[in-house]
């Protein structure tokens, strides 16, 4: 069979094939048919270029086809591909391992071990939590995405589409407000309805574990503040429960740190990696506290496919990117300067729609309501200027419990030129939606 690439294949040609072969709910947010990709730019298979403001979903730090992470790919896949981790081990597993443990938040020693997704790295820290302190319960946040098994899915504080007819969900599972400054739950409130949980719904002595992301990825990029973490954090101290930290999309330098617990000063049991890690890879990693790790049964982790050898070979050269080439600091300026012209969208074409502008390092988001009223949620807004701006070349993704949200999640190599074209598109599809 050939399998080449059709050359006269069309974006509506491919969807008609895509329906006809793939389930209807699997996403298809915007019809758009990759061919190639390079940095913070893509093209679809009629030869459109777009600029890329999702990367991925958070996948892509250091942009599309990175040469050094296509070179140690390359590279890799002529010594071996596959072995097994737990049959034929390899240096590079090792070294992505030493590496993360030193970056981890924190001078406790730590353990790591790699796997596939996301979803994957948050099931075993909830399974290892659970197994270490002899205890059933776990307390994750509304507003929380922590993947689509169904234990993340459990674990995940928003209802429609993740959790839709699936139940029953795994028991012993409870979720408590998250801060959210914008619409006016505080840090104390947020951990007196924690407190409230252990009164009415688990006695916190059968609690294993605390999962929390420090800035709310599809939640709306809301930021935890340090003293909810540090509260978190003292609570679980008292209490002798474990506190993971879901860094899937904030991590990796994202924030302007590797981690974003950093910047609270906060050091986690368990911290979850993925996405930007292996630039496109799949590639996910859990890393604990040396003690905790080395408490789980022998046999008790594991996985055929995690850590494979060239996803760990793409890891070690995003390593080596984000250190040569500066991107934590980029991350910085990327963010300010998107939130610079964001805010000031927001006091022209945008009065009144643009409720709120938010950033941590480099993750940017804008909420849309209406009249100024943080209370009354604008997705339709939100869709409205994503269609626009992908029909001027700038493609992007909602984020909220009602998709009220637009985010930037740029690759960190972005040049000044393209970064500024892109939000030079956000500013025009806004005025267009306004006055559509």
């Amino acid at each position: 069979m050939d399998h080449g690439k059709n050359e006269f294949a069309t974006n509506e040609s491919l969807k008609a094939r895509r329906d006809a072969a793939c389930p209807a709910g699997l996403p298809s947010k915007s019809g758009i048919y990759a061919a190639r990709a390079k940095g913070a730019e893509l093209w679809d298979v009629e030869g459109k270029r777009y600029i890329d403001f999702i990367g991925g979903i958070g996948v892509l730090n250091v942009g599309h086809a990175h040469p050094k992470v296509v070179e140690a790919i390359k590279k890799q896949t002529d010594d071996f591909i596959h072995t097994a981790f737990g049959i034929a081990q390899y240096e590079s597993y090792v070294e992505v391992c030493e590496t993360l443990n030193r970056l981890a938040p924190g001078d406790t020693p730590k353990k790591t071990a790699l796997f596939n997704s996301g979803a994957e790295a948050v099931e075993n820290a909830v399974k290892f939590a659970r197994q270490i302190t002899g205890r059933p319960g776990v307390i994750a946040f509304q507003g929380a995405f922590h993947g689509r098994t169904l234990l993340a899915t459990t674990l995940t504080g928003k209802s429609k589409p993740y959790k839709v007819g699936f139940g029953p969900y795994v028991p012993a599972v409870f979720h408590a407000p998250y801060p959210d400054h914008y619409h006016g739950i505080s840090t104390e409130g947020s951990i007196a309805c924690l407190d409230h949980i252990f009164k009415t719904a688990i006695n916190v002595e059968e609690v294993a574990a605390m999962i929390v992301e420090p800035v709310q990825g599809e939640g709306g990029f809301n930021p935890a503040p340090p003293e909810f973490l540090k509260a978190l954090r003292a609570k679980c101290d008292e209490h002798g429960i474990m506190l993971i930290a879901d860094e899937i999309q904030s991590g990796m330098g994202r924030t302007g740190k590797y981690f974003a617990f950093e910047r609270a000063g906060v050091e986690p049991d368990f911290l979850c990696v993925a996405k930007s890690i292996a630039a496109g890879l799949p590639l996910s990693a859990l890393v604990g506290k040396a003690d905790l790790m080395d408490k789980v049964l022998p046999g008790s982790m594991g996985s055929t496919y995690g850590g494979n050898p060239v996803a760990c070979a793409a890891a070690l050269a995003v390593f080596d990117i984000i250190e040569e080439e500066g991107l934590l600091q980029r991350a910085e300026e990327i963010g300010a300067q998107t939130e610079s012209r964001w805010k000031d969208l927001q006091a022209g074409a945008g009065k009144d729609i643009m409720g709120d502008v938010r950033r941590v390092g480099g993750m940017c988001a804008v909420e849309f309501v209406h009249d100024g009223d943080p209370t009354k949620p604008y997705g339709e807004m939100a869709a409205k200027i994503l269609v626009e701006a992908r029909t001027r070349g700038l493609i992007m993704t909602t984020a909220g419990a009602y998709a009220q949200c637009l985010r930037s999640l740029v690759p960190l190599v972005v040049s000044d030129d393209i970064l500024n074209e892109g939000l030079d598109i956000f500013a025009d599809a806004t005025e267009a939606a306004v006055k559509g």
